[in-house]
């Protein structure tokens, strides 16, 4: 097992930290499915980010400038019994063996030891809120320290949420990041190109889900998110999930889905055509949206700024649907007043990283913030015409959607996802194979 990125972000958290303060971190929680059954368990992306550790009911402890150890780990304890009906534990001892910590301890120990660390520390690290239990459970150690005030026990004085820093260094990914990356974007390109080459007429949009989700698993992956599987009307719905529904010749199905490896995603969509071949009037929705993502794409560089590829998508598509009969007017009344919305209603992009829509602040003290090398983002516009649109029949139910992964540069961009085709005659060429 590999904990160096794990290090590598504990080090740097607990160097802006500083000494004389302690960082607390508890894992996710197990949620129940239906009565006995629970919910697959995912770790908290903050909490795999520093430790790698995937078990529930396990807490990080950084202790910088400590002595004994500055990484601290509860968790489960082994027990044969349990681990006989729901799977192996690492316990203390595999803690400190597998993840690198520095001291572990049993998950029924913390409120015992937990007052220790803390005190003389002047700050705790820790997000207040989004765990209302555990937040008992640190406020009952810090209650303890204070109830021995008189005796010279210095109970911290400030906190800290850790998201302010923990959420900022996740917007910037090392090259190990990255690595991991490129590789959900590539297991996630051979199942889109699987998912064409298998759709036809008469099909269910479950049918396609099955193939990216067959691909996702057999390279050692699992879903980012649900998969969006959409045909026909369904493609105008942004979020749709149920992917219940035939695919129909002549219709448009949008399929946005991505892996998960090793706790990072991908974020990938194409739209194509149900029978493998773009009649034109999906063919003038699908290159207008190709010619907006190519402009986007081209705005994702150092020093240009998080809104910049957005504007770039939103000219060339209010100009394009004006010239299509989309819209009526002038391009920039139409830009400023968002009448292009009624067809284009989302933004043409959000970080990527280990969750899809991934952690960081979009403006700086009021300004779009400026892109950095490092950063990961995806970009994505789109066209969304359903049926009933007055004055437009010919492109009822047609919803396009295109989107990449796209990693800053020093001097430009990656496009991480590149090998999945994008135009008209490479997306018909890899259908007809």
């Amino acid at each position: 097992m590999n904990t160096r990125i794990h290090t590598q972000h504990r080090k740097q958290l607990m160097r802006m930290m500083g000494e004389n303060s302690i960082a607390i971190l508890p894992s996710a929680p197990v949620l129940l499915r239906n009565r006995d059954v629970e919910h697959g368990f995912r770790q908290d992306s903050d909490f795999y980010y520093l430790s790698g550790f995937p078990e529930p009911e396990s807490v990080i402890v950084l202790a910088p400038g400590r002595k004994q150890g500055q990484y601290i780990l509860f968790c489960r304890d082994r027990d044969k019994k349990k681990e006989t009906w729901d799977g192996r534990r690492y316990g203390p001892e595999g803690a400190v063996e597998h993840f690198g910590a520095d001291d572990a301890f049993p998950i029924a120990d913390m409120e015992d030891i937990l007052p220790g660390l803390m005190e003389n520390c002047e700050s705790v690290y820790y997000t207040i809120g989004l765990n209302p239990e555990f937040d008992k459970h640190v406020m009952n150690c810090v209650n303890n320290l204070r109830s021995k005030s008189r005796g010279g026990t210095h109970a911290p004085y400030e906190f800290v949420s850790l998201d302010y820093l923990l959420h900022d260094m996740r917007l910037f990914k090392h090259r190990d990041e990255l690595r991991l990356m490129r590789k959900a974007a590539k297991i996630s390109v051979q199942a889109h190109i699987n998912a064409m080459k298998a759709c036809r007429p008469g099909l269910y949009e479950y049918q396609l889900e099955a193939e990216l989700m067959y691909q996702f698993n057999r390279n050692g992956a699992g879903w980012a998110y649900h998969s969006i599987v959409g045909g026909g009307a369904n493609s105008c719905i942004l979020h749709y999930i149920e992917n219940n529904q035939a695919l129909n010749d002549g219709d448009m199905v949008l399929i946005d889905a991505g892996a998960e490896y090793q706790g990072y995603a991908a974020d990938i969509t194409r739209t194509f055509p149900v029978n493998g071949r773009f009649n034109v009037a999906q063919r003038e929705i699908y290159e207008l949206v190709l010619e907006a993502q190519d402009a986007a794409i081209k705005k994702v560089k150092p020093g240009n700024h998080w809104n910049d590829p957005h504007e770039a998508a939103v000219r060339v598509l209010t100009r394009g649907m004006l010239e299509l009969g989309l819209l009526k007017g002038n391009v920039k009344s139409l830009i400023k007043e968002g009448t292009y919305n009624k067809f284009y209603m989302h933004r043409t992009g959000h970080w990527l990283g280990m969750d899809v829509h991934d952690v960081g602040d979009y403006k700086v003290d009021g300004e779009w913030r400026l892109l950095e090398k490092g950063m990961v983002l995806t970009v994505e516009p789109g066209l969304y015409i359903p049926a009933g649109t007055r004055g437009v029949k010919r492109w009822w139910n047609i919803g396009v959607r295109i989107e990449d992964d796209v990693a800053v540069t020093k001097d430009g961009h990656d496009v991480l996802s590149a090998g999945l085709p994008r135009s008209c005659e490479e997306i018909e060429a890899v259908m007809a194979g």
